[in-house]
């Protein structure tokens, strides 16, 4: 198989640097750039067309967040995932960037093996959003207004409880056990989920589930 190909996006060279070096450790991940704001970040994803960009939230000459957005509206970038770097004071743009369509987060003090294993979770399909994370997201979603909760009209009573259970940040296995389903048939559910609401992947379904008022802050 081919290695997972990614472009680090970050102000500080050490924590590129530092970054570059725990990765390339990983024979299935490649590092194939790096950029220093948002803008140039942009180009070089243009360029390298990489699986996973670890992008970093707030850069002096660049803003993650409209790098962001940018990147995940091209439609000649499809198929590139946005992963944010963030620290703990980052809570204010977490509800704002996966709105943008970010896959998740990762602590920029991540532990080696958890920062590799996530760039492999996130380039399998899969979201970055610990049940930690997603209070956060929901804390920080509370000061954004709550849009009408008849996005959700479509869906069966079950359909809402997996929901549910996505924005509590909980997996599929969880989410089996939770409603005594089989983690085959959660992550069903969690598909036709991501198809009928045009969410592009679970990060995106934790903030449909907040603003359609099935899941508060506090709860889960």
């Amino acid at each position: 198989m081919s290695p997972i190909r990614v472009v680090l996006v970050d102000d500080q060279h050490l924590v590129r640097t530092g970054l570059r070096a725990l990765l390339d450790r990983a024979p299935d991940i490649e590092v194939v750039g790096e950029a220093g704001d948002g803008g140039s970040g942009l180009a070089v994803v243009r360029e390298q067309r990489p699986d996973i960009v670890l992008m970093d939230v707030r850069m002096p000459g660049g803003d993650g967040l409209e790098a962001t957005r940018r990147i995940l509206t091209d439609p000649t970038l499809d198929g590139v995932q946005v992963v944010m770097l963030t620290t703990f004071d980052d809570d204010e743009y977490l509800f704002e960037a996966i709105r943008a369509g970010a896959a998740g987060f990762l602590l920029k003090d991540t532990p080696p093996d958890a920062l590799r294993d996530a760039v492999r979770t996130v380039a399998g399909g899969d979201a970055l959003l610990s049940p930690a994370v997603t209070r956060r997201v929901l804390a920080a979603a509370a000061r954004s207004p709550v849009a009408d909760p008849g996005r959700l009209a479509g869906l069966t009573a079950r359909e809402r409880d997996v929901l549910a259970q996505v924005g509590a940040g909980r997996s599929n296995t969880e989410i089996g056990q939770a409603l005594f389903l089989s983690p085959d048939t959660a992550r069903t559910y969690v598909s036709r989920l991501l198809q009928k609401l045009n969410a592009r992947d679970r990060a995106q379904l934790v903030v449909i589930a907040y603003e359609s008022g099935l899941v508060r802050p506090g709860e889960g």
